[in-house]
């Protein structure tokens, strides 16, 4: 049987949204270069729209960082999948996230991050869940959106790999 999925943020509201957050990051890059890592694989589809619509010097990286399983909730324990391929040293990083909930897996990412030497980290996301904060140092930079805990697929969020190519943000009713 197919889930049923409601939506929760039309696919306008996402790309007015990027749209807005892109030019505010544009503005505090000024003059700089920004070095994109894109945390996959739910962060690429926001990665790349945010990408397309900033105005400063872009290089872009990735990375897989999970602590997830198949299930809905996270497991706590953050493992690193696949590192960066190029050095950070004196570069301004912009982490690009999906969705940020409990904190624990940028807690460690950031910590992990600040070893080689960047000129700065700030982070980016698509989607924040604050009431789910464990990790409180977490400081989100630029959130496209706040939302409420549910479960959320679409736009490269997914349920056990499916839904990512949902050109919005829906709840997957029970």
């Amino acid at each position: 049987m197919a889930d049923k999925i409601r939506v929760l943020l039309k696919e306008e509201e996402v790309n007015a949204r990027i749209s807005e957050i892109a030019a505010q990051i544009s503005r505090d890059y000024e003059g700089k270069s920004v070095h994109l890592i894109c945390i996959l694989k739910g962060g690429v589809f926001f990665t790349c729209e945010l990408a397309k619509r900033l105005t400063v010097p872009v290089s872009l990286d990735f990375m897989s960082v999970s602590s997830y399983g198949s299930g809905t909730v996270s497991s706590g324990v953050v493992k690193i999948v696949k590192d960066l391929d190029e050095p950070l040293e004196g570069k301004e990083v912009l982490i690009v996230e999906d969705i940020i909930d409990s904190g624990r897996t940028l807690a460690y990412l950031i910590e992990v991050l600040k070893q080689r030497n960047p000129a700065g980290i700030r982070l980016c996301t698509l989607l924040d869940k604050p009431e789910r904060r464990v990790k409180k140092q977490v400081k989100v930079d630029y959130t496209c959106f706040t939302i409420p805990d549910e479960f959320v697929v679409g736009y490269g969020l997914d349920y056990d790999q499916k839904y990512r190519n949902l050109p919005y943000i829906g709840v997957i009713e029970q």
